[in-house]
């Protein structure tokens, strides 16, 4: 994230709560949308699919799910 600009913050107070970027950056918050534009982007490179099939988001997802590198998101037990 770069630093703010002066004219940026005196703007963003000039607004108050309604403008401006967040005063916080919330990373958990971030790392979840991701995840989700990421998947919405894969599927809409299926939408011929999806148009054509009735289960056709159903395969494209699992598609997408079988390409993504497997990944252990089990802690492991000591």
């Amino acid at each position: 994230m770069s630093p703010e600009q002066a004219g940026q913050k005196v703007n963003r107070l000039r607004h108050g709560q309604a403008g401006g970027r967040p005063p916080a950056f919330d990373s958990e918050l971030y790392r979840v949308r991701n995840v989700v534009e990421r998947c919405v982007n894969g599927l809409k490179q299926f939408r011929v699919i999806a148009t054509r099939y009735k289960a056709g988001v159903h395969l494209a997802a699992l598609i997408l799910w079988l390409r993504e590198p497997i990944q252990d998101r089990l802690p492991e037990k000591a």
